[in-house]
């Protein structure tokens, strides 16, 4: 009987290992599609990055309150922060996301947060927020009818937290999955005009 599980092992490494690097190739040519309008995410869709136009969306923020990218992407600039409450990092950024808040107030820029966690943490999101102080738009991803998050998935989420910078009209000018760099940030903003 040992004899068997020993035998076993190294087949099981090795459908372990095909199975790593078949899923590590598959995310490598994710990444490197472009966005193609007009089709939906889950369906060969092509995630937003840099030059492209990024998708719209409409979801509610923590108070309850409709949020449409095209509407306020049409005025300004966005600073789009995708996170989550469980996701240590990502409260390091939301702190990082204030203090940017706070220190580019003389630009012409909305930062916004989109929440990862869904619909139903809508509550511990907005306390979340409200015991952190912020003062930024916190928005809270939702499903559509087909199971796909409705803001990470055209966007390409995966990971958090993840940045994405749009310019006015929306074309995207930075996009960066975990934590971003301050100088990274800083150069990418010092582009924007000021108020």
């Amino acid at each position: 009987m040992a004899a068997q599980k020993k035998a076993h092992l190294p087949v099981v490494a090795a459908i372990l290992v095909l199975l790593a690097v078949s899923i590590g190739a598959s995310a490598a040519e994710v990444e490197k599609t472009p966005l193609s309008t007009g089709v939906q995410a889950g369906e060969g869709a092509r995630f937003a990055e840099p030059g492209m136009i990024a998708p719209d969306f409409t979801v509610l923020d923590v108070e309850g309150n409709p949020f449409r990218l095209s509407e306020e992407v049409s005025r300004k600039p966005i600073l789009l922060l995708f996170w989550s409450v469980f996701c240590d990092p990502c409260r390091t950024e939301m702190a990082d996301l204030q203090k940017g808040q706070d220190r580019y107030a003389g630009r012409d820029l909305t930062v916004v947060a989109v929440a990862v966690d869904g619909e139903p943490l809508r509550n511990i999101i907005g306390g979340f927020a409200r015991q952190e102080g912020y003062t930024f738009k916190v928005l809270v991803d939702e499903l559509d009818a087909r199971g796909m998050w409705k803001v990470a998935d055209p966007y390409g989420v995966a990971v958090t937290p993840t940045l994405v910078l749009l310019g006015k009209g929306g074309t995207v000018l930075l996009r960066k999955g975990g934590k971003i760099r301050v100088d990274e940030l800083e150069k990418a903003i010092s582009f924007l005009p000021k108020k």
